[in-house]
Formats: C-alpha cells, sequence, structure tokens
C-alpha cells in the first residue's frame, strides 16, 4: 500500500495478532496507555483497523521490514476528537526491539505524506503524553511542533501539529 526506503507498510490482518500483541501486550511498549492489551484486546484492534480501511479507506497499517518480510508494528491515520473537533491523528506503535531504528519516523513521515497528498487533509496531529520523550522525538523530526496540551481520555496529552503547508519544508 505505502513504500518507504525499508519499510511497506500494508492492511492489518488477523494473520497479524499474535506480532500485534508482541506490542500491545508489552507493559513497556504501551506504558504511557491506561493499560497494556490483552490477546483478545489485538484482535479488536486489528478488526476497528479492518472497519476503518472499509469505511475510510484508512486506518492503522501494519509496517513490515522489506529486508525481512517481518512486521514490525502499526502506523497510520485515524480520526480522533480533541476538544470537541475532529482531527486526523497520526499514530505509530513498533516492537521494542526495533526501537531506535528509525523506523516509526518513516513510517509515520510516509502516513503524513498520504494525509497530505491522497487525503488532501490541511493537518495532521499526534497525541503523545508529555513523559513520552521516544514518541515525541519522533513527531519532532517529522517537523511537527507542539501546539498545545489538553486532557484526553482522562490523561494530559500534548497536541503535536503539522499544517499541509509546512509540510516538508524542515
Amino acid at each position: 500500500m505505502i513504500e518507504t526506503p525499508r519499510l511497506t507498510l500494508r492492511h492489518l490482518t488477523l494473520v497479524d495478532v499474535d506480532a500485534m500483541f508482541v506490542i500491545l501486550g508489552d507493559p513497556v511498549a504501551m506504558q504511557y496507555y491506561p493499560r497494556s492489551f490483552t490477546r483478545e484486546d489485538a484482535v479488536e484492534w486489528i478488526e476497528r483497523n479492518i472497519g476503518r480501511y472499509e469505511n475510510l479507506g484508512f486506518g492503522l497499517w501494519a509496517i513490515v521490514l522489506k529486508s525481512s518480510g517481518e512486521m514490525i508494528g502499526d502506523c497510520g491515520l485515524s480520526h480522533q476528537i480533541v476538544e470537541g473537533v475532529p482531527m486526523l491523528e497520526v499514530g505509530y506503535h513498533l516492537q521494542r526491539s526495533y526501537w531506535g531504528h528509525g523506523y516509526a519516523t518513516e513510517a509515520a513521515n510516509a502516513c503524513m505524506s498520504y494525509a497530505f497528498s491522497k487525503l488532501e487533509a490541511d493537518e495532521v496531529i499526534s497525541l503523545i503524553r508529555p513523559e513520552n520523550t521516544p514518541s515525541r522525538r519522533v513527531a519532532e523530526r517529522n517537523g511537527m511542533r507542539i501546539d498545545r496540551q489538553v486532557v484526553y481520555e482522562e490523561l494530559p496529552h500534548l497536541v503535536y501539529s503539522m499544517k499541509r503547508e509546512s509540510y516538508g519544508k524542515t
């Protein structure tokens, strides 16, 4: 579906449950969520994204390494309601063993490009907990900047933002 120099982003399928559960069930990888997920939650996560593909044409996609064909995470776009306003969010989750190699940055950048070029979005955001330094770095490497802090899902979050007219100029 989407290709980068090192990655392919494709639709998640139920075949990906075990790989997705490695991430969503990892308490360290999910430390900035209210809780880590069960295997059943991972199934529901994938089913929710399959529904998004059918209804919206996008969602979170599987991140697959071109070099090995291994599925190492997800990244993509979803609608979020922030302070009563619908917004398009780029989000990402990666297996811990692949942190620090630039894969999340590469995948998120490709998804932002898709949002601006294919969906003609005016703005893309990322909702990130203030203490989640690794995710903040991904957003910042892609040129996103903090717009404001909000309470989202009863927790403080920074709203990182990129406007279409600024994309690719950083």
